[in-house]
């Protein structure tokens, strides 16, 4: 129960800094956006000294998957929710989809670094890859993705995975951080979200 209330305050406390960011306009919107896409992933660290019970970790990400659609739906949360209000916006309930999904079978079944490593894929590599492309623009390659931003995914990927599953996977990272990279730019926006941690955690679980 008192992980369940850390993680509720920690979610909660990103979320205020990012609707105070906002509202002074000390970041766009989009910046808003992404330093929740960032933050919010830690959470998940954080959960690994919280929880010891698959089903009460699950739990809090489940509850966003409501909340998210609520705030998409209704405009709650306004740095969360890009201005537009199609499929591809619905990134946040898919972020909350994975992070629900990983979360709970990392807990079960003993993957919780591999989990770990997926997730901040999701949480790093996808968003600073997304504000290096539009802040650098270079060779698109695919859906206005640029060959900069997968760049940036491709090394924060297996920086990534070096430092936390490299002793699991070892030189295997030399093709799953370019297929990881792949996924993304294939990925329609926002479904990269789902399609990213979870095809690179089911990989990695069947690799173990």
């Amino acid at each position: 129960m008192i992980g369940l209330l850390y993680s509720y305050l920690f979610v909660g406390g990103v979320l205020g800094l990012s609707l105070l960011f906002s509202r002074f306009q000390w970041v766009s919107d989009e910046g808003a956006r992404k330093f929740i896409h960032v933050l919010v992933i830690h959470w998940y660290l954080l959960a690994m000294f919280w929880f010891d019970s698959a089903f009460y970790a699950a739990f809090v990400p489940l509850t966003f998957i409501l909340l998210n659609y609520l705030s998409f739906r209704y405009n709650l949360v306004k740095p969360m929710e890009r201005k537009s209000h199609n499929i591809e916006d619905l990134g946040t309930v898919y972020y909350a989809v994975s992070l629900t999904i990983i979360t709970f079978v990392a807990f079960y079944y003993d993957y919780a670094m591999i989990g770990l490593f997926a997730l901040l894929v999701m949480g790093y590599a996808d968003a600073f890859a997304a504000m290096v492309g539009k802040q650098w623009p270079t060779i698109t390659l695919y859906a206005q993705k640029s060959l900069s931003g997968s760049l940036i995914f491709l090394s924060i990927t297996a920086v990534l995975g070096f430092f936390i599953i490299y002793d699991v996977v070892g030189l295997h990272l030399l093709w799953i951080a370019p297929l990881a990279t792949l996924i993304e730019l294939f990925s329609k926006k926002g479904l990269d979200n789902l399609s990213v941690p979870l095809l690179l955690f089911f990989l990695l679980v069947v690799m173990v």
